[in-house]
């Protein structure tokens, strides 16, 4: 029987998760600047990158479901770990962008 590549898949995990972070944080310094545009670029980048790994994160799931052999291993739980740690910032930053554009359009009035 094969073996999942848990490396490969944890890599997968923590480049996509952290480009998705990073584009998140960019997304936020947009808004701090009120570019709105530019923030909602980089939320769409950060989706993407969140998409990326969250197939992978998927197609491995899906490999140990079939019987495919698993071993707990440090690595992917860091890569789990990484992953849910830039879904929930790049919530939240959805959040403050919000935020930020309300308080810009009541600056204005």
């Amino acid at each position: 029987m094969n073996e999942i590549n848990w490396e490969d898949t944890a890599l997968k995990l923590i480049l996509h998760g952290g480009n998705a972070r990073s584009e998140a944080f960019l997304a936020l310094e947009a808004a701090k600047n009120k570019d709105y545009e530019k923030a909602l670029i980089h939320l769409k980048n950060a989706n993407e990158e969140l998409k990326i790994a969250h197939e992978a994160q998927t197609k491995a799931l899906q490999e140990e479901a079939q019987g495919i052999k698993s071993l707990p291993n440090l690595l992917m739980v860091h890569a789990h770990g990484h992953l849910m740690t830039a879904m929930s910032e790049k919530s939240l930053i959805e959040e403050m962008i919000e935020l930020y554009k309300r308080l810009n359009h009541n600056e204005g009035q």
